[in-house]
């Protein structure tokens, strides 16, 4: 019971960052999209004790607009810096298949154009390609539900630069699972903007009693074990 108290009272104290988005933690657990178990996650063969299924989203609508709302409010904030920290663009780009319902609705709320590479359909012989209107050279803000590794990110930066000449910089994530993707992406000139790390909702679920202590020990101590990996 000590312990419990202890770690509880830890929680509290690192739940400062993206501390105003907690409620997307309050809606994605009430969605049930926080499971722990033993999951496969990413492009490899690694299991996390921790799952979470951001496309629940699509079955809240206010969820997802207010996290459309949320999303855009962070990119005008960070552009209208004295020294901004996100650069202008001209399009979105949602990544399949998770991020498409959000670039969707941050496309709607910011009116701005969107875009997005198809991965499976034929025209005129290739499977992949550029959905939607764009111009070369311009700038594409890439979004998506949720980052790991960020290996789809530079496939899909790759991708819009070698075949439709479209210039990527910045990212934009709604759930960050902070296991060393943002510096793995900043080494490969990619510019990561995360609404809420996926530590800081555990800290706020184990925080208001939601989840038990051990499965709060058991995530953290990998997320943590991850990011050493990785040189985060």
């Amino acid at each position: 019971m000590q312990a419990f108290f202890v770690a509880r009272g830890h929680v509290t104290g690192l739940m400062a960052e993206n501390a105003g988005n907690l409620w997307l933690a309050k809606a994605l657990w009430d969605l049930g999209a926080v499971q722990f178990g033993d999951f496969t996650i990413g492009r490899t063969t690694q299991h996390s004790p921790v799952y979470v299924n951001l496309r629940l989203l699509i079955s809240n609508p206010r969820a997802l607009a207010r996290a459309a709302r949320v999303m855009h409010e962070e990119v005008q904030t960070l552009q209208s810096m004295l020294h901004p920290q996100l650069q202008p663009f001209q399009r979105v780009c949602g990544i399949p298949f998770g991020g498409l319902h959000l670039a969707t609705a941050f496309s709607l709320r910011g009116r701005v154009p969107m875009i997005y590479v198809h991965p499976a359909k034929e025209r005129n012989g290739n499977r992949v390609f550029v959905e939607g209107r764009y111009e070369r050279a311009e700038h594409v803000l890439l979004i998506d539900d949720l980052v790991t590794s960020g290996g789809g990110i530079v496939e899909t930066g790759n991708f819009l630069a070698a075949n439709a000449g479209l210039h990527v910089n910045d990212v934009l994530v709604l759930l960050d699972r902070q296991e060393g993707a943002k510096q793995q992406l900043k080494a490969r000139g990619y510019n990561l903007i995360s609404i809420l790390g996926l530590q800081t909702m555990l800290n706020y679920l184990m925080a208001s009693g939601l989840i038990e202590e051990e499965a709060y020990r058991r995530s953290v101590e990998y997320i943590e074990a991850r990011r050493a990996e990785r040189g985060g």
